[in-house]
This record gives structure tokens, C-alpha cells and sequence, in this order.
């Protein structure tokens, strides 16, 4: 007999480790300097990564940010969000 609590639990485990995308999009409102802040407090990085995460949003309309699971990504995406960025998280 199989338990029901350990087959939830494995689905948890499972799509908490399965890595997504944190991908954020281009808009015509957001300044570069106010994305790349953004990048440094919330995602960590760099000042050259946030510029160059920044530069390939505007020119290709979209970059993925940060790599990890969908627990690990959710805070970034709403961090972004509530900066009034434009974010996803996808597979």
C-alpha cells in the first residue's frame, strides 16, 4: 500500500528541483540604469552582468536573468515585478 502523503511529497521534491528560467522582457518605460539596479539587488549580480542582461533585453527583446528551481526564482520574479519590470518564469 502506497501512502498518499509520500507520493505528494515526491511531487513536491520533483517540481521543486526541475530548473526553470527567471526571463525578463523588454518595455518602453523602465530606464537602463533602473533595470540594472534591479539585477544587482535582486538577482546579484554584477554591474557588467546586469549591463549586458540589460543590453540583450532591449536589443532582443527579452534575456534569462537567472537559472534555479521555481522556489528559488518565484522572489526574484515578484521582486522584478514589483519594480515594474516585465518577468517570467519559465522551463
Amino acid at each position: 500500500m502506497v501512502h498518499t502523503k509520500s507520493i505528494e511529497e515526491n511531487i513536491e521534491k520533483a517540481l521543486k528541483s526541475k530548473k526553470r528560467v527567471l526571463m525578463l522582457y523588454n518595455d518602453d518605460y523602465n530606464t537602463f540604469e533602473h533595470v540594472i539596479e534591479a539585477l544587482k539587488e535582486l538577482c546579484g549580480h554584477t554591474a557588467e552582468q546586469a549591463e549586458q542582461c540589460t543590453l540583450m533585453v532591449h536589443y532582443k527583446g527579452k534575456c534569462d536573468v537567472k537559472r534555479g528551481s521555481v522556489k528559488e526564482l518565484k522572489p526574484l520574479f515578484d521582486g522584478l515585478c514589483d519594480r515594474g519590470l516585465t518577468a517570467s518564469i519559465e522551463k
